[in-house]
């Protein structure tokens, strides 16, 4: 059999509900280049539609399927979409790699559930698709997350420089690069899925533009407090979250009454930060660099407080590695596909858990 054509599309649609990344990666060279991006935000229906699913509901085997289908077509316009601004038919991409949108990941349970409907992905594209990356990893013993540490090891690492990367999408999660040891990577807490529920429900936007809103507010330490002693800030790796954890009755719950709005946000950004950073210190020892990629990058308040909290390392975004910020984990998931394809490992099992290496995903074909 041939050899499939190094272009490969990733998708990715996290927690944070706001819409679907596209890139189109070119796997022809040592490192991966993208050669287009593209994103399409979540109609009110689909975001609502995924939100009500992340509790139990009368009806929600229908629902989840009904939704499924919308995130195929919704995909399949994003595939349409980064092909067209890069000039380049469908016919020449190898495989669309998608994750599908996370409605429950209950890895303690054995299950995760991305919900996607690749077959139809796959006849409405008119290319292979590779989807499902999480189970095989879990039926192994592990987390099934976090997935994209093998990536950044891939991409990010340096024979000369500890680095840490520090993806901070819905939630945050986090890789250790040390040259010549072991790559290190687990979820470390809520990323921006807190602060943009919060700002949502005050002040009617999707997110706070450069923690703008935060820097209005003062952090309220015994809030902090409250938060930070969660049990899953304590507990050891391999570890993986998501909105099963972390979500607004969990807010609520700590809440006194009476809080400022404001400060409530700059509380959940410091909460962010914080959680990253005594996880760093805690796990990953004194790195020489910290590049920061995913939404959180270009929340200037937030890299801020990151700087303040590391203030002897450099704090960066990946854009300064040749990897822009905003499109990271889509580059990932197309390199999760294009490895699928050749039947290359894709988990790292001193991340998740797992007992061992494991191609990952199930190929659907064109």
């Amino acid at each position: 059999m041939a050899s499939p054509a190094p272009l490969v599309v990733g998708l990715m649609s996290g927690t944070s509900l706001d819409g679907v990344d596209a890139a189109l990666v070119d796997f022809s060279e040592t490192h991966p280049r993208t050669l287009a991006t593209a994103w399409l935000p979540y109609s009110d229906a689909i975001r609502t539609q995924a939100l009500q699913l992340q509790a139990a509901r009368h009806d929600e085997i229908h629902s989840a399927a009904l939704l499924a289908n919308d995130l195929a077509r919704c995909y399949a316009a994003a595939v349409h979409q980064v092909l067209t601004n890069a000039g380049v038919e469908a016919t020449r991409i190898a495989a669309i790699g998608c994750h599908g949108q996370t409605i429950r990941h209950q890895p303690a349970a054995g299950y995760s559930v991305q919900l996607n409907n690749p077959a139809l992905l796959a006849e409405l594209a008119g290319i292979a698709v590779v989807a499902d990356f999480r189970s095989r990893d879990i039926a192994a013993g592990g987390q099934g997350a976090p997935l994209v540490p093998a990536f950044h090891a891939a991409v990010f690492g340096d024979p000369g420089r500890h680095r840490v990367i520090l993806n901070i999408g819905g939630i945050a999660n986090l890789t250790d690069l040390n040259p010549g040891k072991p790559v290190k990577g687990f979820d470390c807490g809520p990323g921006n899925l807190l602060m943009d529920a919060w700002i949502e429900r005050h002040q009617g936007q999707r997110y706070d533009e450069a923690g703008h809103w935060a820097a209005q507010g003062q952090v309220l330490p015994e809030l902090l407090l409250r938060l930070m002693n969660d049990v899953f800030f304590a507990a050891n790796p391999p570890k993986s979250c998501g909105r099963d954890e972390f979500h607004m009755p969990w807010l609520e719950g700590h809440l006194a009454g009476g809080e400022r709005p404001e400060d409530v946000q700059a509380t959940l950004l410091e909460l962010t930060v914080l959680s990253a950073t005594q996880a760093i210190n805690r796990w990953c020892g004194e790195p020489d660099e910290l590049f920061v990629c995913g939404g959180g990058a270009r929340n200037s308040a937030l890299m801020a407080r990151l700087q303040h909290h590391l203030p002897n390392r450099r704090v960066a975004s990946t854009d300064s590695l040749g990897q822009p910020a905003d499109w990271v984990e889509a580059v990932a998931f197309a390199w999760l596909a294009w490895r699928t394809l050749h039947e290359k490992s894709g988990n790292l099992p001193e991340v998740t858990g797992a007992c061992g290496t494991r191609v990952l995903g199930a190929i659907y074909p064109r």
